[in-house]
Order: structure tokens, then C-alpha cells, then sequence
């Protein structure tokens, strides 16, 4: 396996929105403008129809479609990483058509089913890591699968990253403790306001919806943590909190809401997030969004006699 992968999952994992159109199909040309914005930043490496990128709520030749749009738009800049998921044979067909399509990796999605047991979504992702060649990046959303399932899927040969996205920091911590130097990486799953932490028990980069707005802010944050100035990345964190904040509310279902908004806001009219997601914001949330990203100098000042 490149190193090169394994680099950039120890920087900053972008995942980029789907941007519609007044008639709700996917707006490439807008697409590649989100994709350029985060590839000339300098983002390490890209994902391709994350969650940020509203996965669940496209339909399979939507996803290949946003795939091929990110590809084309990143021209090889920055990694880049295309999602898979759904049913097993789905996730290989599109991870296989992703590496033809010209992908550095993959990430698999856990899958979502109400019925799956753990050591079967541990069996899943090692069945893609098996199948598809290509480096895959296992995103893990739950605490349920035991150590020797997360280690396992680590483990496996074809195995970059795992995604840890979840708080159980005990667990991660006792899963970096078992891993060796051939062990993927452990990657944080939970963007920059977790980034710490994680790093602390030996995490190394993280994932962001961030980089779609403000990408210096993230990789500041990435600096800084890399650098070992965690009183930095405090304040750095503080600057973002209220923007994070508001992507938990109603359960996170207002997670990608925000960062679409945000965008609509500076120039990027993305529209809508699709149900099951929140799809709009109200006023006064917007107007909370606004003064964030006045203070972020993203918005011009509010005129006085507003």
C-alpha cells in the first residue's frame, strides 16, 4: 500500500457537499467549484460522498455521478477518497468502478442496518478491503464491535485508516495501544472540535465539513495540533464552537445543514439538504450562522444602520 495514502489520512480528511439545483438534481459545475476551492487550499485529502456529502440520501448513479465530478474537479491534487456502502455487493461494484474512474482510496460507510451484528459490519468492511483494490478506509459510527473485531478490520492488509467516530476514547485508546507498526491508521472521525483528544491517545488527523467554508481554519487547527501547541488549537477550537454547536442540533440532523447554509451564505448557493436531513435553517439560526462567519471574515461587517 502507498504511504502516500496513509500521509494524507494523518492530515486533514475534506468531505464535500452535493450541491442541487433549483430542481433538486445535482449541480456539477457548482460541485467542481466546492471541489477546486478545497483542492487549492491544500486539504490533504478529499471525500467523495461522505456523510457531509449527503451518502444516504443519493441514489446509486447519483453517488458515481458525484464520484466522477470530484474526480475530474480535484485533477489529482489532493487525494482523493470516494465512499461506498449499502449493500455489500453495491459498495464493491461502486469501489471498483471508483478505482477505474481514477480514485487514490475508498471509504466504506458501516453499515446502517438495524439488524447487523458486529463482528458482520467487522466482516463487511474486511470483505471490501478484500475485493476492492484499492486502500480502504473503514468508518466505524459505533462502539458496539469489540476489540478484536476493530482490530481485525485494522489489521487487514488493504486496510489505510479506520475512522474512529465515536467518543468511546477508551476503547481507542486500548485499540492504539494493540496496534503495531504495520496497523492502520487511527483516524479521528469526529472532526476538529475532537481532534485533541483523539490525538492525545494516539489518533492522528481528522475528518471536516469545515474545509467547505473556511479550509485555512481547519488546516490551522491540523497545524497546530501536529505541532504539539495545544493552546492553540484551544483557541483555534473556541473560534469554531458555536458552528459546530449548531450542527449537533436535533440529534445532528441539522449536521450538514449548517455547512450548506454557510455556503449559501459566502457565494456557494448548494441548495437544500435532502430528508431525511434538516433542510433549511430558521431565521434565527441563520442570523447565528452569519455573525459566525462575520467573525471569521467570511461576511462583510453588518452595516451600522442595520
Amino acid at each position: 500500500m502507498s504511504q502516500s495514502i496513509r500521509t494524507a489520512l494523518a492530515g486533514i480528511s475534506g468531505v464535500h457537499v452535493t450541491p442541487y439545483d433549483a430542481d433538486g438534481q445535482i449541480d456539477r459545475a457548482l460541485m467542481a467549484r466546492v471541489v477546486d476551492r478545497i483542492a487549492v487550499a491544500g486539504i490533504h485529502n478529499i471525500v467523495s460522498a461522505g456523510n457531509t456529502g449527503e451518502f444516504y440520501a443519493l441514489t446509486p448513479d447519483e453517488v458515481r455521478l458525484v464520484h466522477d465530478t470530484a474526480i475530474e474537479a480535484n485533477a489529482g491534487r489532493s487525494k482523493l477518497t470516494a465512499a461506498v456502502g449499502r449493500s455489500l455487493k453495491e459498495a464493491l461494484e461502486l469501489g471498483r468502478r471508483a478505482k477505474a474512474q481514477g480514485a487514490d482510496a475508498i471509504m466504506a460507510h458501516q453499515p446502517l442496518d438495524p439488524f447487523a451484528a458486529p463482528q458482520s459490519q467487522a466482516a463487511y468492511f474486511m470483505a471490501i478491503a478484500d475485493q476492492v483494490d484499492l486502500p480502504l478506509v473503514a468508518y466505524v459510527r459505533s462502539d458496539a464491535m469489540s476489540l478484536t473485531d476493530l482490530l481485525g478490520i485494522a489489521n487487514h492488509p488493504n486496510v489505510a485508516g479506520v475512522k474512529f467516530a465515536t467518543t468511546n476514547l477508551m476503547m481507542l485508546s486500548e485499540a492504539v495501544r494493540s496496534s503495531s507498526a504495520t496497523t492502520a491508521l487511527w483516524v479521528c472521525g469526529l472532526a476538529e472540535g475532537w481532534a485533541a483528544p483523539f490525538y492525545a491517545v494516539g489518533a492522528r488527523g481528522f475528518t471536516s465539513g469545515l474545509v467547505n467554508v473556511d479550509p485555512a481554519r481547519s488546516l490551522a487547527i491540523h497545524a497546530a495540533l501536529e505541532a504539539g501547541y495545544l493552546d492553540r488549537v484551544r483557541d483555534l477550537v473556541s473560534t469554531i464552537a458555536r458552528f459546530e454547536t449548531m450542527r449537533t442540533k436535533f440529534g445532528n440532523g441539522a449536521n450538514v445543514t449548517v455547512v450548506k447554509e454557510a455556503l449559501q451564505q459566502i457565494g456557494f448557493p448548494v441548495g437544500p439538504v435532502r430528508l431525511p436531513g434538516l433542510p433549511e435553517l430558521s431565521g434565527a439560526d441563520r442570523e447565528i450562522l452569519a455573525d459566525v462567519l462575520r467573525s471569521w471574515g467570511l461576511l462583510a461587517a453588518r452595516a451600522a444602520a442595520e
